[in-house]
């Protein structure tokens, strides 16, 4: 008899969770190991049109979605959201979350951590977070002093996982192999032979705050090739919590914020920004295209980086932040990764729970920005060469088939004394057939005393 699995994910969400969320569930449904339920949740405002009934995977996630609450315990719970959402309805209950891009986690998020039986994150960088963000445990004294007693920290095991590409989709492909209307349009809207690409969600925050750093990389662009002769393009592949018209235009007016910065008889380089979405194979398409030269991101912070992972396996070479959970498939030498400082996390992006102020994230120094998009402008080919050597390094260790493989592996390892169903086998009855002698049965007498 197979467990009965119970997942609770955003799978049908337009975002990173999804996307590992899916990723997730088709491995434990390949594994075949798990009657599987899924609870399918929301992940903030993102759409949730995600799964396609006509896609052989994504059917098999929609059959599993229940469309009532469930009305057993499951044996094994899977929770993949952010720990202080984590619940405990399993008699075994796994937790798995991207972490935090800050290098320490909330109290709250230790407590949902120690509330589950197993937390799998997906780098390092995540793992660290938890296992370093310690506090005190303090006790009233009488006279309104307090007194520490102890210390408040993960205590539930934890691995890493990482997030697998799909070497199927996204691997190296010649001009002749990308789709050939797709190939136009791009030429037709990037008129420049050379273009930096960025890929990731514009979220909330002033000059300098968001997550991903969006508008200081913009910035640092304009300066590194304003006023020159030859100067590339910056693809913008980005959004802010919809594909809306209303957020199209939003992201349009944050650049225009940036290029305002600049004296108006300023030669700048174009910037693109590609709203919307794309499908993985047209993802893989962007990142193979002859005008997309290298990825580019000056992050804060990651979980895991997994657009940067995906690109690293079509051989496009890579200019990153130096730091956090990228770093797991990214090495400096062949990469270009950029160096910085830890800077405590700005006011503005406090989220109660969250990201609590004492923690802090990466900021890149500009200057070697500046430095590496030059040097990378002009020397093409030798970076190309180096992307080639960590894309054959990635597309060994990063896929998808070896996630599903260590997370069979690291459920074995924990699974193996959690409590199971058990199944109940009675005797077969025989069937009594006219041979058989009869019992008799002694007669009863009728009871006519009153007690």
């Amino acid at each position: 008899m197979k467990r009965l699995m119970l997942i609770c994910a955003p799978v049908s969400s337009r975002s990173g969770y999804g996307a590992h969320a899916r990723d997730l569930v088709t491995s434990f449904i390949e594994h075949d190991k798990y009657d599987i339920k899924i609870q399918d949740v929301r992940w903030g405002d993102c759409p949730r049109n995600a799964l396609d009934i006509n896609n052989e995977n994504d059917k098999k996630i929609i059959d599993c979605i229940l469309n009532e609450p469930l009305n057993q315990q499951p044996d094994i719970y899977v929770d993949i959201r952010i720990p202080n959402e984590f619940q405990t309805p399993g008699k075994f209950n796994i937790g798995i979350t991207a972490g935090i891009e800050t290098d320490i986690v909330s109290g709250k998020w230790l407590e949902g951590c120690n509330k589950m039986d197993l937390v799998i994150v997906p780098s390092k960088h995540s793992k660290m977070g938890f296992v370093q963000s310690i506090y005190d445990k303090v006790q009233k004294s009488s006279d309104g002093s307090q007194q520490k007693i102890g210390e408040f920290k993960l205590e539930k095991p934890i691995e890493v996982l990482f997030e697998g590409a799909n070497e199927d989709i996204y691997k190296p492909l010649t001009k002749d192999e990308i789709d050939s209307d797709f190939f136009d349009w791009l030429n037709d809207e990037v008129s420049e032979k050379f273009a930096y690409l960025f890929v990731g969600q514009w979220t909330k925050g002033g000059y300098g705050e968001d997550r991903k750093d969006i508008a200081r990389m913009v910035k640092v662009f304009y300066e590194s090739f304003a006023n020159k002769k030859k100067q590339p393009a910056l693809i913008l592949k980005t959004n802010g919590a919809t594909y809306s018209i209303i957020d199209r235009e939003d992201c349009i007016n944050k650049i225009k914020n940036v290029k305002s910065k600049f004296p108006s008889d300023w030669k700048l380089p174009n910037v693109h920004l590609l709203h919307g979405d794309l499908s993985s194979e047209e993802m893989n398409y962007l990142y193979n295209h002859p005008k997309v030269k290298a990825m580019v991101s000056m992050t804060h912070g990651e979980g895991f980086g997994r657009p940067l992972l995906e690109a690293t396996m079509t051989g496009l070479p890579v200019i990153a932040s130096g730091w956090s959970g990228q770093l797991d498939f990214l090495n400096k030498e062949n990469s270009m990764l950029l160096p910085g400082e830890l800077k405590q996390v700005p006011g503005s992006m406090v989220w109660e729970d969250i990201i609590i102020p004492e923690s802090k994230w990466f900021e890149v120094n500009e200057d070697a920005m500046y430095k590496v998009l030059n040097y990378s402008f002009v020397n093409k080919e030798e970076i190309k060469r180096k992307a080639s050597t960590i894309m054959n390094e990635n597309r060994d260790k990063f896929t998808l088939n070896k996630m599903s493989k260590k997370l069979d592996e690291i459920l074995e390892k924990y699974l193996k004394d959690a409590p199971n169903q058990v199944s109940l086998n009675l005797p077969k009855l025989k069937k009594v057939d006219k041979e058989t002698p009869k019992v008799e049965l002694p007669k009863l007498k009728k009871l006519t005393e009153t007690v």
